[in-house]
């Protein structure tokens, strides 16, 4: 070969070479450029987290849970503070207990049972009341001795209104014997904490370890038996 031919050679196959070089770096370098993976793969998710109606899948799940969370308080407030007493959602007014200045006052004595003083209690006009299941609280003299229970069984709230009428029975005097003090009046409350105790007129009695009924609505279950 000679010289000039094997120079235009050699020249071709620098040209050659150098071409395939070029390609190759470019390919190496697409490949491995971060920068266009990133923008390649990015594009993609965009597109696919679109939802068939028009919204993302963030802007669904902020919507679900706001409506958890309106639910949650439409549960919470409905029937607070509700309640009732009753059926149809009106609460029943609480009776009013009976005191003693709500009441007419009258006594009578009795003979049986060796003799015992009735209590005779009616509401006054256009008073209605409730005697609660207890005891009268009934006193004697000025040291204030008041009397035991008659009964061993606690009695029953009674209403007081228009002609309805409550009666209990007080035996003054339970021992043998001639003890015990003379008196003309009793003292007589609803209860312990009634402010307003009423005295009533017996005439003379003597008192010595007393007792008392509970309240009834028949004068006959209002003997005080020892």
């Amino acid at each position: 070969m000679s010289g000039s031919r094997r120079k235009a050679f050699l020249v071709s196959a620098v040209l050659v070479g150098g071409t395939m070089l070029m390609t190759a770096c470019q390919d190496s370098d697409a490949a491995t450029d971060p920068g266009a993976a990133q923008g390649s793969s990015s594009a993609t998710p965009t597109s696919s987290a679109v939802t068939p109606s028009g919204s993302t899948a963030g802007s669904n799940q902020g919507t679900g849970k706001g409506s958890e969370a309106t639910g949650k308080g439409t549960a919470d407030g409905v029937g607070s503070g509700s309640g009732s007493d009753t059926a149809n959602g009106e609460r029943e007014p609480v009776g009013q207990s009976c005191g003693a200045n709500d009441i007419s006052w009258s006594t009578r004595s009795e003979s049986q049972a060796g003799g015992y003083i009735l209590i005779i209690a009616k509401a006054k006009s256009g008073i209605t009341c409730y005697l609660p299941a207890a005891l009268p609280t009934v006193a004697f003299g000025s040291d204030g001795t008041e009397a035991g229970p008659a009964e061993q069984t606690a009695g029953k709230q009674i209403k007081l209104s228009g002609s309805t009428t409550a009666y209990a029975g007080v035996n003054p005097k339970t021992t043998n014997g001639n003890g015990g003090k003379e008196l003309d009046s009793i003292i007589v409350a609803i209860g312990d904490d009634d402010p307003n105790p009423v005295s009533l007129p017996v005439g003379t009695i003597t008192v010595d370890h007393p007792i008392v009924t509970n309240w009834h609505t028949a004068p006959k279950d209002a003997v005080p038996f020892s």
